[in-house]
């Protein structure tokens, strides 16, 4: 798999929209499930999944719009990646 970073990783500890990112990679570095949460730009909540532990997978939002977790799931923002 090849992944193209462009901007600097975070968590979610907090809501971001991940440097208006359209994809984003998310890293779940605990050995517990999370959910991750997207919402609109005005806190609308548009959905949420489970992420698995130790697990990383590739979600596509919209630029403005917000993911949050927890502490251990980071996020980056890439292209889409090519597998």
């Amino acid at each position: 798999m090849i992944v193209k970073v462009l901007a600097a990783e975070t968590d979610l500890t907090s809501a971001t929209n991940v440097s208006l990112a359209t994809v984003v990679r998310l890293v779940n570095n605990s050995s517990s499930v999370d959910v991750v949460t997207r919402k609109t730009s005005g806190g609308t909540t548009i959905g949420s999944f489970t992420l698995t532990a130790n697990s990383v997978t590739f979600a596509e939002k919209d630029a403005t719009d917000t993911f949050e977790g927890g502490a251990t799931i980071l996020a980056a923002k890439v292209a889409y990646n090519i597998s």
